[in-house]
């Protein structure tokens, strides 16, 4: 069960798991953690002029997320389906009614609240790669709230909220967010990428990442937080985490190989940049079926993903988005990929007896399709919502930076600070050695031998 299917009750303390809660408290600061190592894997990434704009876009993401999450976010999406499995209803605006001894399951509703909302937080922090070098950083602040109510709210209810259409009408799996949350945040990153248009130079100057060492922290700390991300979503501490930590190690491991045979073929060599961007699109791709595949399956859903994402990174080049960081070509590629393999790995054993099996597993196709079906909805509704929002704010206030400021580099412009204080270094050494060059040695007393 995910944390979706389960509904809020009131409980009485003896029904309280203090094993479940401890390890749903662990798995909710984990998957915070992922948002700052997304920030690292983001700033290496980029140019060093705007490496702290990269960083600040997540941040700030974390306290606008949590305020619209705590203010209307979490009673849409979670609360009691209004009928139509489109939306929840406005009983728990800012948390009203909810109590600590509130319970889903058997850990408190509020450790489960703040457990979605690090969901929602990475998903708003994810688009901002498609964006990275040439956003206003204030139309950012708005867009983050206006999408995660329009676009993340509704389609986390779908998926998971009590009554959502795709879950309960469609019958569609999502475990822990390759709907959600990884093809969302890339249809919604490419439909913000084609509104701004490409950076200067795109084409024509190398944009290489400034800082590999960066990006190899910020996928580590990735890579730790998705045990939480994923581990979590079973809302208990019971064999299902445990199957989900394990598939979740087994994918990031296999994509990892994946794309760096690809590398190596076809580049000539195996990099660092590859080995990151492969492991995060082998944890990209188990997100939404970690909690229905065996370890077979996990294997090759990462082994896939990561062939697939190494090539898919390329596709902004030939059509000409300007995708800066790769979130289509890992977060969409590798949500699709993963969440439509359920359709053939999903299997009973951890489904349930009676629960959807995959075409591998003697389910036939009727899981395939409906996978299919989630995948093209989710897909074109966070693509044409995203697309009107971008479009709305870059009419009204604009979401493109000037073109001076993007020359310039945003850190400067925007922040009015720099990561790296090249100037003052290169002074202080001139000093030094200028110094020495000048001053004669003192001569060394006997008491100093």
């Amino acid at each position: 069960m995910t944390a979706a299917a389960a509904t809020t009750q009131l409980a009485t303390p003896a029904e309280l798991s203090a094993g479940d809660t401890a390890w749903l408290l662990v798995a909710t600061a984990l998957v915070l953690l992922m948002t700052p190592g997304l920030a690292l894997f983001y700033g290496g990434m980029v140019r060093a002029k705007s490496v702290l704009n990269m960083i600040m876009m997540s941040f700030s993401a974390i306290a606008v997320v949590t305020v619209v999450w705590f203010a209307c976010g979490w009673s849409l999406a979670f609360g009691n389906d209004l009928g139509s499995g489109v939306l929840g209803d406005f009983g728990q605006l800012f948390l009203h009614g909810m109590k600590p001894e509130s319970m889903t399951g058997s850990v408190p509703t509020l450790v489960v609240m703040a457990f979605q909302l690090t969901f929602a937080i990475i998903t708003v922090a994810l688009i901002s790669g498609a964006i990275a070098d040439r956003a206003k950083f204030r139309a950012w602040l708005v867009f983050c709230a206006v999408w995660v109510t329009l676009v993340y709210v509704p389609l986390a209810h779908w998926v998971w909220g009590p009554g959502g259409w795709i879950h309960e009408k469609l019958g569609a799996l999502d475990y822990a967010g390759g709907l959600v949350v990884e093809i969302n945040s890339g249809a919604a990153g490419l439909a913000v990428a084609i509104v701004l248009g490409p950076r200067i130079g795109f084409k024509r100057d190398p944009m290489r990442p400034h800082n590999l060492p960066l990006v190899m922290l910020g996928a580590g700390l990735l890579w730790f937080g998705w045990f939480g991300f994923n581990g979590g979503s079973a809302l208990a501490a019971n064999g299902i985490a445990a199957q989900s930590l394990v598939n979740t190690q087994a994918a990031a491991c296999t994509a990892l190989l994946g794309w760096l045979v690809v590398e190596k073929r076809r580049d000539g060599h195996a990099t660092t940049l590859g080995a990151a961007s492969g492991a995060v699109a082998g944890l990209v791709a188990i997100t939404p079926s970690c909690g229905v595949v065996d370890l077979t399956g996990a294997l090759l859903i990462g082994l896939a993903a990561g062939v697939l994402c190494s090539y898919a990174v390329g596709w902004k080049h030939r059509f000409g988005y300007d995708d800066s960081l790769d979130v289509v070509g890992v977060h969409f590629v590798g949500g699709v990929v993963g969440t439509v393999l359920i359709g053939l790995f999903a299997w009973d054993g951890m489904t349930g007896v009676g629960g959807p099996r995959g075409l591998l597993h003697g389910g036939g196709v009727g899981l395939l399709g409906k996978q299919l079906v989630a995948v093209v909805v989710a897909a074109l509704f966070s693509f044409a919502v995203t697309y009107a929002i971008a479009k709305v704010i870059d009419r009204t206030m604009g979401f493109r930076a000037s073109a001076d400021d993007e020359l310039a580099g945003l850190d400067l412009a925007v922040h009015a600070e720099t990561a790296y204080d090249l100037g003052s270094v290169g002074a202080a050494s001139h000093l030094s050695s200028s110094t020495a060059s000048t001053t004669k040695p003192r001569p060394v007393r006997a008491d100093e031998d």
